[in-house]
């Protein structure tokens, strides 16, 4: 079998999704991935330094067609949602017009999609979410969702603008944020709604403590690049996104 590519437009000074996502895609017990990144300037959680980043898109993606990826994840949640409703849909799909342009058939997802498309695949309507960001933008991505039909039934957000600093939360910061929510009525907690605040390690151990369905945008990137490859979704100790069809993977 061979090895899937996976292509990463990240920002400059994310250093979360290039250790999470090969992380958790090793654990997949049939597949093997490679990763391949190109970076957008980025420092600072701002709109104008994220209009900014968003504006050096058709560079990375050049970039990273060059080696010839099977999908590719443009990796900042935010980034797209402070675009507006629906942001997501206009952004995958101009990336795809891109690549077909280049003669690159490589699926694209954005984190922003992902997350919704994971939260579908749950059938969660009311969730409560952990976010990194300044409140004005916390506000633009409890919008975002709720846009996409999801009702945000309690939300947080930790005010961190330095995208460096967010790569360094704790994750028992982020867990008492959780802890501070009111869950219970919701179908699912996404515990970190930024691909830079690190939660792979929390992600099981909340499902444990707070007894609901628990993702992360990371464990939602994934199941995403997954399914866009017609793989399975199975990964073991990820949360229950990604224990659906665990018993059906063969040894």
């Amino acid at each position: 079998m061979g090895i899937h590519r996976i292509g990463l437009i990240v920002p400059s000074s994310n250093v979360t999704v290039e250790t999470e996502m090969p992380a958790l895609l090793a654990r997949h017990p049939v597949s093997r991935f490679s990763f391949h990144s190109t970076r957008m300037r980025m420092h600072t959680v701002s709109p104008e330094q994220l209009a900014a980043m968003n504006a050096q898109r058709e560079r990375c993606v050049l970039e990273i067609a060059d080696a010839s990826p099977d999908a590719i994840l443009y990796a900042c949640l935010v980034a797209v949602m402070v675009g507006g409703p629906g942001e997501h849909q206009r952004v995958e799909a101009a990336v795809a017009e891109q690549l077909a342009a280049g003669g690159s058939d490589a699926r694209i997802r954005s984190s922003a999609g992902a997350l919704v498309e994971a939260l579908r695949a749950m059938d969660a309507k009311r969730i409560a979410i952990v976010t990194p960001y300044l409140r004005p933008l916390a506000e633009l991505v409890v919008a975002y969702l709720e846009s996409e039909g999801f009702t945000v039934a309690d939300w947080r957000a930790l005010e961190v603008a330095d995208n460096a600093e967010v790569g360094c939360i704790p994750g028992e910061r982020v867990l008492d944020a959780a802890r501070s929510l009111d869950l219970g009525d919701v179908d699912a907690l996404v515990i970190s709604a930024c691909v830079q605040m690190p939660s792979l390690d929390l992600v099981e151990a909340a499902e444990v403590e707070f007894g609901v369905p628990v993702l992360s945008a990371a464990t939602a990137g994934a199941y995403s690049l997954l399914r866009s490859l017609n793989l399975s979704v199975a990964i073991p100790g990820a949360g229950s996104l990604l224990r659906a069809d665990l018993e059906s993977v063969p040894a």
